[in-house]
């Protein structure tokens, strides 16, 4: 799997959503609650990075999406 910028990996700890994504170094954002999408942004080294989301779940690009996108608009 290649890593790339958008991606949003679900572990048990909460999801990694990948800001930035370079040759050596992956900058990422936590996130605990992915509905109020607050987090925290850090940046590792990927072989740091990969080692974080081992037996993570990637998710789709439908479930990655924001919930109040998905909510049709009032008219």
């Amino acid at each position: 799997m290649k890593l790339q910028q958008g991606q949003v990996w679900k572990a048990s700890d909460g999801y990694y959503r990948i800001v930035r994504c370079e040759r050596l170094e992956v900058e990422y954002k936590f996130i605990q609650d992915f509905t109020t999408r607050d987090g925290t942004h850090h940046t590792v080294q990927k072989k740091e990075f990969c080692r974080l989301i081992k037996g993570a779940l990637l998710l789709s690009a439908e479930e990655s999406k924001s919930p109040a996108k998905d909510q049709p608009s009032p008219d």
